[in-house]
């Protein structure tokens, strides 16, 4: 099933490029540039440091900020689950947070924050820590009243209750919540890049829109795809691993 799926992908990929080819044979390189154009600007990218270093500016911003929601929406997600009163208390702020647009979190930031990292931060913090609280919350609460007594039987501290069970309940959702944010807080990373910012990816494809240099936009896109599959595999090996003890289904 697996190989099957990578050759329909392969394939349709394939096509995909052959009709991008043949367009660019009768069209404006602006509007579709030839594919050995943009794997040139592609390979460059990557081999060139004083280019690359936006991509890694890029990257180390997302994951900074997605490091800082993790943590602080599990732990905050885990006390809510707890305490009922905090529970109250914190979620309506966090939906309301939750609802803001991206944008508006943009426009908010450039004026709360004058310097540009700080900025950036605060944009990818708020837009990812909801998701994280919420499902390390939903996920606290959906642990089995019978193996959460059965446990406590045992006269477990709390330190224990955590390792034994607490961890590994909320772990597989927390996956999840990983790999939804890693797709929206790259994109929001790129808007709150677009202004202000003299470097990284968003900042790049903003020079490529006023030069009207599509190759180059397309190549800097490309980047960004690179980094979440690779990101995404990188998510779903750890998650195989970390959880190699669950029963998989057979397909």
């Amino acid at each position: 099933m697996i190989k099957e799926f990578n050759y329909k992908g392969l394939l349709v990929g394939a096509i995909l490029i052959v009709i991008w080819q043949l367009a660019s044979l009768v069209s404006q390189p602006y509007l579709f540039p030839p594919i050995q154009s943009i794997f040139a600007n592609l390979v460059e990218i990557f081999t060139n440091w004083s280019i690359a270093v936006h991509a890694l500016t890029t990257v180390g911003r997302i994951l900074l900020g997605l490091v800082f929601a993790f943590l602080i929406g599990t732990l905050l997600g885990v006390m809510m689950g707890m305490n009922r009163s905090l529970n109250d208390t914190v979620r309506p702020l966090l939906s309301f947070v939750q609802g803001v647009p991206a944008l508006s979190w943009v426009v908010i930031a450039v004026i709360w924050f004058q310097q540009v990292e700080l900025r950036i931060f605060f944009i990818i913090l708020v837009t990812a820590l909801p998701n994280f609280t919420f499902q390390a919350y939903d996920s606290y609460n959906n642990i089995s009243k019978d193996l959460r007594e059965m446990l406590l039987v045992f006269r477990p501290k709390q330190s224990q209750l955590f390792k034994m069970l607490i961890i590994p309940s909320i772990t597989p959702d927390l996956f999840t919540a990983w790999k939804v944010n890693l797709g929206n807080t790259t994109r929001v990373a790129i808007v709150a890049e677009l202004v202000g910012s003299t470097i990284g990816v968003g900042y790049q494809l903003s020079s490529a829109q006023s030069l009207f240099d599509m190759s180059m936009a397309i190549a800097w896109t490309l980047v960004l795809v690179i980094f979440v599959i690779i990101f995404q595999m990188v998510l779903a090996k750890t998650e195989s691993t970390l959880l190699s003890w669950r029963p998989k289904s057979e397909r």
